[in-house]
């Protein structure tokens, strides 16, 4: 799946283009690495968010192409929110 898209599905960005915006102003991590709207994600990638002065770490659990918006929780793990 599209790391763009499943920001958006995740609700972790609450839409896409601004997911894909984020990505390519080098705000978004997958694994370390800078990561692009385009990059392709697995379950247990770890994703860094930078939103202004803080960072959202978090592991992919699921990949799930449609959810309810209570089950967008259970799409991934927090690791660290500062």
């Amino acid at each position: 799946m599209r790391l763009d898209k499943y920001l958006k599905i995740s609700r972790l960005i609450k839409r896409r283009t601004i997911a894909k915006e984020a990505c390519d102003k080098g705000r978004v991590e997958v694994n370390g690495r800078t990561a692009k709207a385009g990059t392709d994600i697995s379950v247990d990638d770890v994703i860094i968010i930078r939103f202004g002065n803080s960072n959202l770490k978090f592991k992919v659990l699921a990949l799930d192409e449609k959810v309810k918006k209570e089950d967008a929780t259970s799409l991934y793990e927090i690791i660290n929110h500062d």
